[in-house]
């Protein structure tokens, strides 16, 4: 996941290839509570593992359930709708709706002395129709802020369930699937009927509950849309195993994905045309606009087919969070496109009619939007405008704007806090970045050079960390190369040079952050040793050497970025980089920095012995026939002899943001 303070996407051009989804969070933690609530133990398969679904197990924790996490198969021991303890508990939901609305009708009907809070964005988020509706049934629920939102403080129900349960059905379904799986927990003698008040929005999300509760023992009677019963002596039992979905919402990335960019084309593994979630039709607006896509039980197969895209005109409340993706296809459409009845979006984790609209705009596309409606006009060759996204912490905005990344007119797109999509997928860019090609030579690449105990490998990873780039420690690459040679038996000697060129071609090396594994296997310690530079400055003198590690080098050039460091990345591999460091200091100075690591490590050093081989392997790397350590002609030169590296970060970075824009 990239944690970075913003990410930066290049202009992309195509993709291909194959994508595994996570699993679906309104499925996962719909199937965590509800193994809570029941009778006997249940496995879990497939959970998706998201700030979400830990709210949730956290939470199911803290009520007594036993909670066993193996990896994406959890266990969940059902508390049988009780709880195994009266303690008073207080329940921090983060910006997760679809654990505090059910949680909070399960609760409600159980009694207790609970509270719930969330982050600030939580607290705007409404729930008062929810507590109306558990109010009139008997709950004791009081607001501890603003009336109608979050935090919470529920306490013992006095439980009345003679007449029809009214609630809401225009503002959130999540109110109705509360309900729906909170109040079998009452229904032990008597049957529950539960009546929506006005039209029930995001319907699919109902049939999604309604599906699950089956599973769970609990055979609710939909009489239309209006009304549902929950008949006498429901009692939830356990299924045993259960598999979660993936994520229909997460498919719509790569539906629209497939549908944009050039290439073979995408396939989504985990998820088709079987699916009980609603999204799954998202399919068909993409097709209607354009898309070929061919489906199975659980996989999805898009290929882009009319371009540009075609505007569409759509009714989106069977898919209220997978037509956010619609609203940045519609950038590459003919005509404009307008999506309708998406009131929800009002009340998401933020207000999304008003983000996509903002957002859109910074591209430089015309939005108009209503209380329930967007207008998307597409933007034509010439007229994208490169722009900083602000994501409102919300994951789906994150995810959708990605996709302007593949405009015609390659300008930047900029991601800001692309954490956020940890919410339901946290490796999404990974994933993105895995089946996308770059515009050529558009990777962007920094390179940063300079003599042996410079610190340009903490500089470059630390660098690397903030900008979410990959990693390039070429030095590395020579101290790896000369202990493979000598593990397998070749001297670091002319005569050994196209055997262990050979051994170059396919080295297994890895970098992460400042550790360095071959084949797997750490040997950050093995090669970082006096002995292992000096190795390295012998094989980097071996030309066929230097030119079998030459490509594995260029292979290191990945999406997003890639910072690179060592003698001659500005010089010589990577020499149409847009910047190129030389880092220095003074030989005392860095005689000294190597003296204190050495000691730091347990080894004994001289600090005059340790100067006087700098100044000599300088002298030695300097005057070497084969790319001699020296400035790129461009490169910005940085002495950090007095600097901490903080403050040669800064400099980098600062330098990188006016060379980028």
């Amino acid at each position: 996941m990239f944690a970075t303070e913003f990410l930066d996407i290049p202009p992309l051009k195509g993709a291909s290839g194959t994508v595994a989804l996570p699993g679906s969070k309104s499925i996962s933690n719909r199937v965590l509570l509800l193994s809570a609530l029941c009778h006997g133990t249940t496995v879990v398969h497939d959970l998706l593992d998201s700030d979400d679904t830990r709210v949730m197990l956290a939470a199911l924790r803290q009520l007594g359930c036993g909670v066993d996490v193996q990896g994406s198969i959890v266990t969940i021991g059902g508390l049988g709708g009780k709880r195994s303890s009266q303690e008073a508990i207080a329940f921090f939901m983060g910006n997760a709706g679809t654990a505090m609305r059910p949680l909070t009708a399960a609760l409600a009907v159980m009694g207790g002395d609970f509270t719930l809070k969330g982050v600030p964005r939580m607290h705007e988020r409404p729930i008062g129709d929810l507590v109306d509706a558990l109010r009139e049934l008997g709950c004791q629920i009081d607001y501890l802020g603003n009336a109608g939102f979050p935090p919470l403080r529920i306490g013992q129900p006095d439980l009345q369930l003679d007449a029809p349960i009214p609630v809401r059905g225009d503002v959130s379904s999540q109110f109705l699937t509360a309900l729906l799986m909170a109040l079998p927990l009452a229904a032990a003698n008597r049957s529950i009927t539960i009546e929506v008040v006005g039209e029930l929005i995001s319907k699919p999300y109902i049939e999604i509950t309604l599906n699950l509760l089956h599973r769970y023992g609990i055979h609710v009677e939909r009489q239309g849309w209006q009304r549902f019963v929950i008949p006498a002596g429901s009692r939830y039992q356990s299924p045993g195993t259960i598999h979660v979905e993936a994520d229909a919402s997460s498919a719509s990335y790569f539906i629209a994905l497939g549908a944009i960019a050039q290439g073979t084309g995408i396939r989504v593994q985990g998820v088709g045309a079987d699916s009980i979630q609603g999204d799954i039709r998202f399919v068909e607006a993409a097709q209607l606009m354009g898309a070929q896509i061919t489906s199975g039980p659980n996989w999805l197969e898009i290929q882009r087919g009319a371009w540009p895209l075609k505007g569409i005109d759509l009714d989106c409340n069977h898919i209220p969070d997978a037509a956010m993706t619609l609203a940045v296809m519609a950038l590459y459409a003919d005509s404009p496109t307008t999506l309708r009845n998406i009131a929800s979006w009002r009340v998401k984790e933020t207000d999304r009619i008003a983000a996509m609209a903002i957002e859109s705009r910074k591209l430089g596309a015309t939005v108009e939007e209503g209380p329930d409606w967007i207008t998307i006009h597409p933007l034509p060759v010439g007229q994208w405008q490169a722009a900083s996204i602000h994501t409102y912490d919300d994951h789906r905005v994150a995810m959708c704007f990605s996709l302007a990344a593949f405009n015609p007119d390659q300008v930047q797109v900029r991601i800001e806090d692309p954490k956020c999509v940890a919410k339901t997928f946290p490796d999404y860019f990974e994933a993105l970045f895995g089946l996308a090609t770059a515009q050529p030579g558009v990777i962007p690449v920094i390179c940063i050079d300079g003599p042996t105990a410079s610190g340009k490998g903490t500089l470059a990873s630390r660098v690397a960390e903030r900008l979410g780039y990959h990693y390039l420690d070429s030095g590395a690459l020579y101290r790896v190369t000369a202990y493979a040679a000598l593990q397998a038996g070749l001297s670091l000697e002319p005569q050994h040079e196209t055997a262990i060129a050979l051994l170059a071609e396919t080295l297994p090396v890895r970098f992460a952050g400042e550790q360095v594994l071959l084949a797997g296997v750490d040997v950050t310690d093995a090669i970082r040793s006096e002995e292992g530079g000096m190795n390295a400055s012998k094989v980097s003198t071996l030309p066929d050497v230097r030119t079998a590690l030459v490509a594995l080098q260029h292979s290191f050039a990945r999406l997003p970025g890639l910072l690179a460091d060592g003698r001659d990345m500005g010089t010589v591999i990577f020499p149409q980089s847009p910047l190129k460091v030389f880092l220095t200091a003074s030989a005392a100075q860095r005689a000294e920095r190597r003296y204190k690591q050495l000691i730091s490590k347990g080894f004994s050093a001289k600090l005059d012995s340790l100067r006087a081989d700098l100044e000599a392997r300088d002298a030695r790397d300097m005057s070497r026939s084969v790319a001699p350590l020296k400035p790129a002609q461009d490169a910005l030169q940085l002495d950090n002899s007095h600097l901490s590296i903080e403050q040669s970060i800064d400099q980098v970075l600062a330098w990188w943001h006016s060379k980028a824009h």
